[in-house]
């Protein structure tokens, strides 16, 4: 395998008692289907797993920490998005 055609692959991963994948590593593969054998053969030896999603890191756009107050800080100013904003009924006790 020549490493110059590798390329980064993100791994997340089902539980069987999970809803949601959670990420549990990363890989190098030469395409994504080689990246899902290896996926499956590395992350879930145990049979923990129930589905598994490969994403070519290149393909993954992100935030960056140093971006933070222009990015996430304004949803702060949006009060109405969080559930303290909200007035509960009196019949009900808890949420």
């Amino acid at each position: 395998m020549n490493q110059e055609y590798l390329s980064t692959y993100e791994v997340f991963v089902r539980s069987a008692r999970g809803l949601d994948h959670k990420h549990v590593g990363s890989l190098h593969a030469e395409n994504s289907q080689q990246a899902l054998m290896y996926a499956r053969d590395v992350y879930t030896r145990r049979s923990e797993g129930v589905s598994i999603w490969v994403v070519e890191a290149i393909n993954i756009t992100a935030s960056q920490e140093e971006d933070v107050e222009s990015f996430i800080e304004p949803m702060d100013e949006k009060k109405y998005r969080h559930a303290s904003h909200y007035q509960l009924p009196d019949k009900i006790d808890n949420m």
